[in-house]
């Protein structure tokens, strides 16, 4: 049985890893799919790789109204409906002590991470179906600190206050929302971390946050789209205001 049958997601943050695996499951659980990012290259590409008559794409940045709007609106023209928003566009920023780090570079991370998770709630729960559900990346950094990162650790901590206000407002329409709290990803973003940490040797860094997961391993995209599949899924449908941490151990070590 399909899971996701009928159903129509919206992905920000579409093509990069969590993303992507999470449109590939989504598709082959039956649901249409809109994919949003901010280069068109990269989403050609994404749905070339998905190979499938029922996803699309918008070029779009999540950090900005009108282009909330149009990702939104393209949907409805093209699916006719919305029951899904995976709110899961995000960047990391630079590595650096808050003393030391760039203000317009902060002003950025929050408008992406941040701005962008609150307008797709703003303009997107009202437009989607009953008894729909919104799932909102978060991280293991929403829940505990990081030395370094400090714009995306507020993001972080940011959108889990949105998810709370959001269940709250749309529990009357049975709209489910939460975030989910992924550890370390084997994806683009933790290569990019593990660089900014340790320029000359970026495994060593790799093997420091691998030291803090009692599994011992990051995670796999396959494994974060799983869950949520399941959020986004009619067996979560008793579900809101909840956080669900996916990190190997890592937060309650």
């Amino acid at each position: 049985m399909q899971r996701l049958k009928n159903k129509v997601a919206i992905i920000t943050g579409g093509a990069g890893g969590i993303g992507m695996g999470t449109a590939q499951l989504f598709l082959n659980e039956g649901a249409k799919v809109m994919l949003v990012g901010r280069t068109e290259s990269t989403l050609r590409k994404g749905i070339a790789d998905l190979d499938n008559p029922n996803v699309d794409f918008c070029v779009a940045d999540v950090s900005k109204a009108t282009d909330t709007k149009a990702y939104l609106k393209k949907t409805m023209d093209i699916f006719g409906k919305i029951d899904i928003l995976f709110a899961n566009a995000g960047i990391e920023g630079p590595f650096s002590p808050i003393a030391d780090y760039p203000e317009e570079m902060f002003d950025s991370v929050i408008a992406i991470n941040l701005k962008g998770v609150w307008l797709g709630c703003k303009y997107g729960i009202p437009r989607m179906s009953e008894g729909g559900s919104v799932i909102i990346t978060s991280s293991v950094a929403g829940l505990k600190g990081f030395s370094g990162l400090g714009a995306y650790t507020t993001s972080k901590h940011g959108v889990i206050g949105i998810m709370r206000v959001a269940a709250l407002e749309s529990a009357v329409r049975n709209i489910r929302v939460n975030t989910i709290h992924p550890g370390p990803v084997n994806t683009r973003m933790m290569r990019a971390i593990e660089k900014d940490i340790s320029p000359d040797n970026a495994q060593k860094a790799k093997k420091g946050f691998e030291a803090g997961v009692p599994f011992g391993r990051y995670a796999e995209v396959e494994e974060i789209a799983d869950l949520v599949l399941f959020l986004a899924s009619d067996e979560s449908r008793y579900i809101t205001g909840s956080t669900y941490v996916i990190d190997g151990g890592m937060v309650a070590s």
